[in-house]
């Protein structure tokens, strides 16, 4: 999951893979010695440069062929044991994924110079950087039928009419909506946002007769598990919940694929900010390596209880309807509980300049005692990103069958980039596959018994909350005639 610094809250159905540049996850690997790190690593497919001194330090970049920015900089130590190099390759781990950097011979001269203040918040200028970068590393130009070209000159053309900051905002946000980008994102900063309210003619009221309640994620899993468990086991955990449904199968919904780590975060700052809020903060305080650690410590400690309270039964239902994403390496911990072997459940490459990268294969680990009778995963359109990375993955785990409906078709981790003008944007940059190479994007992991949910994502959750017990019913019927046939 993809660089959550910038989140899209439960709410509003962030879609979302952890793909902060530096989002470090330890694999076991023994430290590199810093003489071996030392000097300038490009990373092809991800447009970024890391710079390592002799001095233990090093310096992260951003670069593309008209703009490098310094992103930060700190001691070689915050990467701890998630980087190694293969001769003149430096392998990056971070989540399930690794991402390779080529050792260079110079530092880029461009990296090295100040950019201008003028210059820097210059809309057209941010504009160009911006189609640059979309233009080197969007991984869906032919899926989506993008005519490029045509599409920048269109946009470039209503820019230059009227190059304001406030224009450039808007015409950037649609770009990435005419890409059907579904990680893509643009924020600015809060004093922009402030001018653009200021800015902005009044919003039309209505007298809210036609208004119908909006459900979020969590209020729907909620509605469900209430309905679903005939026997609540749940204890020490508000993001993973679980008992029998009857007396035969259990049932474990799974809310989200972040928000597990402990991160010791004071009353005072989640009444200023809200609990997300101030989660995002202390995250983004410490070190990220150390961070996914304790998501993943976080989510194993809570399935290791719901594994050991249901080893008995004859069968799991496992529901992720209502999670839209987080972690990857959580999606990884929760399913290695159900896998009796080391495994190979997906491939993944990476959109550069020059092409995508060679293909990398993910493996899923096992348990001590991991679960091998049927399990039933049920997923839907709001199934997104990290969630829709499980739903995949298992389908290389030959006793888990999938009920509901084609998940979101978020797949792609996104790549998080920064603009001259400090604004933060996301784009797809990222094909993950299927072990035989099929891509999901945009049409999701499809289920072996579909119970053709609504695309909406409030029509879905309406149904489902408005309805829990036929719900139940209409699972229940799934789960009969998939059973039959096995």
């Amino acid at each position: 999951m993809k660089r959550i610094g910038r989140i899209r809250l439960l709410e509003h159905n962030y879609l979302l893979h952890a793909t902060l540049p530096l989002v470090l996850l330890s694999c076991g690997r023994e430290k590199v010695p810093e003489t071996g790190i030392s000097g300038v690593w490009k990373s092809p497919e991800s447009g970024w440069v890391l710079q390592v001194g002799q001095d233990s330090t090093y310096s992260f970049f951003h670069l593309n062929a008209l703009n490098c920015s310094l992103i930060r900089q700190g001691p070689i130590a915050d990467f701890g044991n998630a980087i190694e190099v293969e001769r003149d390759t430096l392998l990056l781990t971070k989540g399930v994924l690794t991402y390779r950097f080529l050792r260079s011979s110079e530092f880029p001269g461009i990296c090295g110079e100040t950019l201008p203040a003028v210059k820097a918040s210059d809309p057209m200028y941010n504009f160009e950087v911006f189609f640059q970068t979309i233009a080197d590393h969007y991984a869906f130009m032919e899926l989506n039928g993008i005519d490029w070209p045509a599409l920048y000159e269109q946009q470039r053309a209503k820019l230059a009419a009227y190059p304001t900051e406030f224009r450039l905002y808007e015409i950037l946000e649609e770009t990435l909506e005419l890409l059907n980008d579904n990680h893509g994102y643009l924020e600015a900063d809060a004093a922009f946002y402030e001018r653009l309210e200021a800015n902005s003619p009044p919003s039309e009221t209505t007298d809210g007769q036609n208004d119908r309640k909006e459900y979020g994620d969590f209020e729907v899993a909620n509605i469900v598990s209430e309905v679903y468990l005939s026997e609540e086991m749940t204890r020490e955990s508000n993001l993973i919940r679980w008992g029998m449904l009857d007396t035969a199968t259990g049932y474990v919904q799974i809310k989200a694929m972040w928000l597990f780590a402990d991160l010791n975060i004071r009353e005072s700052r989640k009444e200023q900010l809200g609990y997300v809020g101030a989660y995002v903060e202390a995250f983004q305080a410490m070190d990220e390596g150390s961070y996914i650690e304790r998501e993943v410590a976080g989510a194993r400690k809570a399935m290791e209880r719901a594994m050991a309270d249901l080893k008995s039964a004859d069968c799991i239902v496992l529901d992720i309807r209502f999670n839209g994403g987080g972690q990857d390496a959580v999606s990884f911990e929760v399913l290695r509980h159900f896998n009796k072997r080391r495994r190979k459940v997906a491939l993944q490459k990476l959109k550069g300049p020059a092409g995508f990268s060679p293909i990398q294969e993910l493996w899923l680990e096992t348990s001590k005692t991991p679960f091998v009778k049927s399990v039933y995963l049920l997923i839907s359109p709001q199934t997104g990103s990290a969630a829709e990375t499980m739903a995949l993955a298992s389908q290389s785990l030959p006793h888990f069958r999938r009920i509901g409906s084609n998940t979101s078709g978020a797949l792609s981790t996104a790549l998080e980039k920064q603009l001259p003008n400090g604004w933060a944007f996301a784009l797809s940059n990222e094909h993950f596959m299927d072990t035989s190479g099929v891509l999901y994007e945009n049409e999701g992991i499809p289920a072996d018994y579909d119970l053709h949910y609504p695309r909406d994502r409030q029509a879905f959750f309406r149904q489902v909350a408005e309805a829990p017990d036929a719900d139940l019913e209409a699972v229940g019927e799934a789960l009969e005639k998939l059973q039959r046939q096995e």
